[in-house]
């Protein structure tokens, strides 16, 4: 099962891997980082949904997206 991991500590909330998403599954967290952005993240219920198709890590300037297949 594909699996999609963010280094929150290196997001800067661009919002490239939200709009990059073909299902739709990626969205800014509540809380802040240590850079004072809101991070990209997959909530845990919404995970299985991921295809692994790796369009959040191309796409992610800060290269701050793990995406394992």
């Amino acid at each position: 099962m594909p699996r999609v991991t963010f280094r929150e500590d290196k997001c800067k909330g661009c919002g490239h891997c939200v709009e990059a998403c073909p299902k739709k599954i990626i969205e800014f967290a509540d809380k802040l980082n240590i850079k004072g952005y809101h991070p990209a993240t997959v909530k845990e219920e919404r995970m299985k949904e991921c295809i692994g198709c790796a369009s959040c890590g191309r796409i992610c300037p800060d290269c701050a997206v793990i995406v394992e297949k």
